[in-house]
């Protein structure tokens, strides 16, 4: 494949573009089409690694997991989703719908890309290791490390655009340009007036008039005769006139600027975050919360061999109960 030429992946194109990736939801470049690629690459992976999950029961199983796993992740999207964009336009974000749906399926695409590159892991221990609790064990294991991976994919590309300002109300991302413009160093557009060091009792050879223009004389540091007086510009501090180029006052503090034109440099000043990044991080919590129940709700995946088929399972006790039932069964 030539260089010039993008990847039919859209998975390796996640990975070895992301800024290009998070660019393109910033400028809500073609969404429709990224995110539709991603729907499709996630829905495909998540089947083949549904298969493998039912193939430790039977073949019948293996194509109704195969079936029900692109389903729960893509329901609790559908449930979940409604919920970050309203976080979002509570706190003044300027997130639209195409933007907060192809952040979300980013990080789907990266867990199931993952969680299919575990299928021959997955597979492997099927067929060498048939413990039914292993095998449950080890899934669920694979499927929450490769979660963890995609959502660390999800936090990167809001901090993106937090970076863009469309976390921030418009004031607020207003009020940020304008300290940066601050913060940055300006150029003056002429140089600055230099103290001029007159001998006391004596007049300058050539005083120049009123209203001439001249330019002030600049006269070295040190070279000024003893009683000179220095003649600080307007403009001057006070606690700079009279200190020579480049020393601060005395008892300074650290940080002070060297000069009567340089900033005071202020260490450790706090960075406020916005609020849809604290709210991104919970509603993370609930993404998980709803998609464990939800599979809890749409079990079996697996199958328990001693158990005939069966598409869905009565809904009693949760998935965290099972779990842990699971590891004092080992």
């Amino acid at each position: 494949m030539s260089g010039d030429r993008p990847s039919p992946l859209v998975i390796e194109r996640i990975l070895r573009d992301r800024e290009g990736v998070w660019q393109q939801i910033v400028a809500e470049g073609d969404l429709n089409k990224l995110t539709g690629r991603m729907l499709a690459s996630s829905a495909i992976a998540l089947a083949c690694y549904g298969a493998v999950l039912g193939a430790f029961h039977s073949p019948l199983m293996a194509l109704t997991s195969a079936l029900k796993l692109p389903l729960l992740f893509l329901v609790t999207l559908a449930i979940c989703l409604p919920t970050l964009y309203l976080f979002n336009l509570v706190f003044g974000a300027r997130l639209s719908v195409r933007q907060s749906l192809a952040l979300v399926m980013v990080a789907i695409t990266v867990t199931s890309m993952l969680a299919v590159a575990f299928a021959p892991i997955s597979l492997f221990f099927l067929i060498t290791a048939p413990d039914y609790g292993f095998f449950k064990l080890l899934n669920v294991a694979i499927l929450a490390l490769s979660a963890l991976v995609g959502l660390r994919f999800l936090t990167g590309g809001m901090q993106v655009l937090n970076d863009h300002g469309l976390l921030a109300p418009p004031v607020a991302a207003a009020q940020v340009n304008t300290q940066a413009n601050a913060a940055a160093p300006a150029v003056p557009a002429a140089a600055p007036t230099v103290p001029v060091a007159v001998p006391v009792g004596s007049a300058p050879a050539a005083a120049p008039a009123a209203g001439t223009g001249a330019e002030p004389v600049a006269v070295p540091a040190g070279s000024a005769p003893n009683g000179a007086v220095t003649v600080a510009p307007a403009h001057v501090p006070a606690q700079w006139s009279g200190q020579p180029a480049g020393a601060p006052p005395a008892g300074a503090a650290p940080g002070y600027p060297r000069s009567w034109n340089e900033r005071p440099v202020r260490h450790g000043e706090p960075t406020q975050r916005p609020a849809s990044m604290t709210l991104l991080y919970i509603w993370i919590l609930l993404f998980g919360f709803v998609g464990t129940q939800l599979a809890w709700t749409l079990r079996p995946f697996f199958g328990d061999p001693g158990q005939d088929f069966a598409f869905f399972r009565s809904i009693d006790g949760n998935f965290y109960a099972e779990i842990l039932r699971t590891i004092g069964n080992l």
